[in-house]
């Protein structure tokens, strides 16, 4: 028999949960999701695999949320990607990658470990190739888990005592399926000051079924997330870029809407903006749940990158305010033909 006490205790863990579990469906459906979108470029869109100059990009990204609240929301992933086979005399190429992404979150430990590849093909139109269009296709593997138990319900507390078990015994610890995801990208470097990005991604195209239940309807499955991204690079000065940016996705009823701009000062060397040194700062709003600072460096083909949330949904008064930190690696291996000829992809640095 539990006292008061503890009842209350493992009550208010409940409502927080419940809180943020529900928090977490209006912002991002069932799939993880990164204040630096761009730090994660196969999770944004497959069609963004290759989509850079260079040899090979390698990433890596790192998140920590609701850590005032709960048990903190882990997420951190990497991936490498890079062109596979290329025709110099067109500039065409085929690109491919591979991710890896693993989200743990909450009091019961739900985790989320999915495995990716990737294939794009990238398209150069004009005479001197200042426009790609770029098809990209993505399947993946994922697991799902959870530790039954640490999670308390609502039907173990009974005359004001605990009994544990019910609820808990339907359900089975682990899941895994497989994904299809599609997407597109067009780029397009209209002046040597003035470059954008325009792209469009569909993920779960074959919604897989989701579902702990052991007794799940057939027709359970997760729902398809589609999402939408802008971004532009504007020259101004020989040392300052500004790089504004959107993106929007919708899964089932959820939807996120993330926009701002970041600010890169080149402090070394500016002729070759891939592996100048540079500083950048910015500020982006999640629609409807946080404000976003983002700052970091670049240097010779790394980028460092911080962002923090600052909550301003419902859940500010439980958080204080606070969100989630990140942090994203970066590093693009240089082409020697970017110092030769000075040949870079439309709005690489997006």
């Amino acid at each position: 028999m539990l006292n008061i006490m503890n009842i209350k205790r493992i009550t208010r863990k409940i409502t927080v949960a419940l809180a943020l579990t529900a928090g977490a469906f209006s912002m991002q459906a069932q799939d993880m999701h990164f204040s630096q979108f761009n730090g994660a470029p196969m999770i944004l869109n497959p069609a963004l695999t290759g989509n850079f100059s260079g040899l090979y990009r390698v990433t890596g990204i790192f998140r920590n949320q609701w850590s005032s609240v709960t048990t903190p929301y882990v997420t951190f992933g990497g991936s490498i990607d890079g062109p596979l086979k290329k025709d110099v005399a067109i500039d065409d190429y085929l690109s491919g990658g591979l991710s890896i992404y693993n989200d743990r979150s909450g009091d019961g430990n739900l985790a989320n470990l999915s495995t990716l590849a990737s294939i794009a093909y990238h398209k150069f139109l004009g005479e001197e190739s200042k426009v790609a269009l770029s098809v990209g296709l993505q399947g993946g593997y994922t697991q799902k888990s959870i530790d039954l138990s640490r999670l308390y319900w609502q039907d173990e507390f009974k005359n004001g005592g605990f009994q544990p078990g019910t609820t808990g015994e339907q359900l089975n610890p682990k899941i895994k399926y497989f994904t299809a995801n599609a997407g597109l990208s067009f780029q397009h470097a209209v002046s040597e000051g003035f470059s954008y990005q325009l792209g469009i991604a569909g993920h779960n195209l074959n919604q897989p079924q989701e579902s702990f239940l052991k007794k799940a309807n057939n027709e359970v499955g997760l729902g398809m997330r589609i999402n939408g991204q802008v971004g532009a690079v504007i020259k101004g000065g020989d040392r300052l870029f500004i790089k504004p940016a959107f993106m929007y996705q919708t899964q089932t009823a959820a939807t996120e809407m993330i926009g701002g701009t970041e600010f890169l000062y080149i402090v070394g060397e500016p002729d070759i903006q891939s592996v100048a040194t540079g500083v950048f700062v910015g500020a982006f709003y999640r629609f409807g749940d946080a404000t976003l600072i983002t700052g970091g460096l670049e240097f010779k083909g790394f980028r460092v990158g911080f962002a923090y949330d600052y909550n301003m949904s419902n859940l500010k008064v439980a958080s204080g305010g606070n969100g989630g930190f990140e942090i994203a690696l970066r590093y693009i291996k240089p082409n020697p033909l970017d110092f030769a000829k000075r040949i870079a992809f439309p709005c690489a640095r997006f």
